[in-house]
């Protein structure tokens, strides 16, 4: 075999080849790395030297891999991605106490983050850091001390801590409720009465989009046929929470997260308790299997224990969350 096809590859350009690679755009990578764009090609053209192969088809438009190209993505990927992890565990265990948190955007944006500064008032040697996706996380994720998640019972791993549960309940801006009953705008008394308001509904595919969806709400109150004024869809819980604010139209917003928005009178329950319907999906603590139980993440879970039995008594809940990893905490 030829010597010059054995020699071991420079490392120098990979890091910009996968960020071009990954967003298939010379500009965008040279933002990302913090680096000019004239950099980058230099870095990819000895890169292509090296290797005697072109990475990279360059049109006037766009950028497309070469079959050289996607092999050498293939290995770099998840070669970059295990050293970016293990330096990050490196600097979390020479660094400042830290717990990595996994849940979903709208719980982050609705839930957690507007009570977090009561845990940095308590702990503030302790870092904390949300990875805010829909996407589950692998169980077996290094970097994921804990997860606060929305699932079936059937659904969640046997040490998983229930929360509280949920309760949706249809919620407006003080200003629409006040306007509709002022006769500005179409009467806002009774269940049927939505039909004169727009009504936000959350466009989402999961399974447990359905439990809250307005046509499940319509139909548990004998009003299956009902057409509101205009649909507005979107995406996120939290989406509809800020367009209900907005006065943009009516929410069946979820209790457990605007409770509080409800007590301080920025939303209204139009048609108070009565209401309210319940759903069967619930909020879950789950700590990963591989987490070392540092005593940062001890006094994590404890606040969120604690926080929780808040939300639970203003949903009106019984009991106190079970401690599924017991004696050990």
């Amino acid at each position: 075999m030829n010597p010059a096809n054995r020699r071991p590859l420079s490392l120098d350009g990979l890091r910009a080849f996968e960020a071009v690679a990954r967003r298939l755009s010379f500009s965008a990578a040279a933002d990302e790395l913090h680096l000019t764009q004239s950099a980058i090609s230099r870095q990819i053209k000895a890169l292509e030297t090296e290797l005697g192969a072109p990475l990279f088809n360059r049109g006037t438009r766009k950028v497309e891999l070469t079959a050289a190209g996607i092999l050498l993505r293939q290995a770099v990927l998840p070669a970059l991605d295990g050293i970016d992890r293990s330096v990050r565990q490196i600097r979390v265990a020479q660094g400042r106490r830290a717990v990595s948190v996994s849940t979903f955007a709208s719980f982050a944006t609705l839930w957690l983050l507007p009570r977090l500064a009561g845990f940095q008032q308590q702990h503030p040697d302790i870092d904390i850091r949300i990875s805010a996706t829909d996407v589950r996380v692998d169980m077996d994720d290094p970097e994921v001390d804990v997860a606060l998640r929305y699932d079936d019972a059937n659904a969640v791993p046997p040490d998983a801590e229930p929360m509280f549960g949920e309760l949706l309940t249809p919620a407006a801006s003080p200003w629409l409720v006040q306007q509709a009953a002022q006769g500005q705008l179409p009467p806002l008394r009774t269940a049927a009465d939505l039909a004169g308001h727009a009504l936000l509904e959350e466009d989402d595919h999961h399974p447990s989009a359905a439990n809250l969806s307005w046509l499940r709400w319509l139909a548990l109150q004998g009003l299956t046929g009902l057409t509101p004024r205009r649909w507005i869809y979107l995406n996120y819980t939290h989406q509809q929470v800020q367009g209900a604010l907005a006065g943009q139209g009516v929410a069946l917003a979820r209790m457990a997260l605007v409770h509080e928005q409800i007590a301080r009178g920025e939303l209204v329950e139009p048609f108070g308790a009565t209401g309210r319907v319940a759903a069967p999906f619930s909020y879950w603590l789950i700590p990963l299997p591989g987490a070392r139980l540092r005593p940062e993440l001890r006094a994590f879970i404890t606040w969120v224990r604690g926080e929780a039995a808040v939300t639970r008594s203003a949903l009106g809940e019984p009991g106190a969350v079970t401690d599924a990893l017991g004696a050990s905490l």
